[in-house]
């Protein structure tokens, strides 16, 4: 796989990607992870890449000419599944569209900032926006950072166990179950029986169990999804 990340502040992207399981990930090539800044792509002296608003209002937005040469540009160079607008507006970012994207070979994602980006680059350029949640954040280069975690842990040979991202929250719309680890005993809190038994079979089964008890208790809407 690999991601191309356009954003006018790509120090502050790059930190996520050099470190755990991320870093492991691009060591082992088994993703290429490139980061373009979009100030190289305007002929403004002052590499500026925003402008006022038409029609009065406040907030400045991203212009489309500079975002239109760096599309343009990577993709003269190779083909892209997706065009990934970060923004609050998008879709909500769950496992679902992790898991999807995950089985893409190459991807961009833009990074919106200040009030966002000339609406003909999203009618023009974009095939999905994707948000990491109801609120704002100062630009898209962190909810980039979640998405692209997010997706990267579940190309196989990213994790040492690649069973571990099938048994995460949510891959079957239920939460989790518990987990525990040794001492078996700490303080007088003990592991749950079943969990030393052995018996791998009704182990599983309490582990469904617990998942769906704690997803009717935390999460009864992702029930509904089931």
């Amino acid at each position: 796989m690999r991601i191309d990340i356009i954003t006018v502040l790509p120090e502050l992207i790059k930190s996520p990607f050099e470190a755990s399981i991320l870093k492991r990930a691009i060591s082992k090539g088994l993703v290429e992870v490139h980061f373009h800044n979009l100030r190289d792509y305007t002929t403004n002296n002052y590499k500026t890449v925003d402008d006022y608003q038409f029609g009065g209002g406040a907030g400045m937005v991203m212009m489309v000419e500079p975002i239109d040469k760096c599309i343009t540009k990577l993709k003269a160079e190779r083909n892209y599944d997706e065009v990934i607008y970060m923004t609050p507006d998008g879709e909500t970012l769950n496992q679902q569209i992790a898991n999807s994207l995950s089985l893409k070979g190459n991807i961009i994602i833009l990074c919106g900032h200040y009030k966002g980006v000339d609406q003909r680059v999203r009618d023009h350029f974009i095939t999905r926006e994707v948000s990491i949640g109801d609120y704002v954040l100062s630009g898209g280069e962190l909810g980039a950072a979640v998405l692209c975690d997010a997706v990267i842990r579940l190309i196989p040979g990213v994790l040492n166990d690649e069973t571990s991202a099938l048994t995460d929250s949510f891959q079957d719309n239920l939460l989790a179950p518990p987990v525990y680890t040794r001492p078996a005993e700490y303080k007088g809190w003990k592991v749950p029986e079943i969990l030393l038994s052995g018996n791998f079979p009704k182990i599983e089964k309490w582990r469904e169990e617990q998942a769906y008890e704690r997803t009717k208790e935390r999460r009864p809407d992702l029930l509904k999804k089931k």
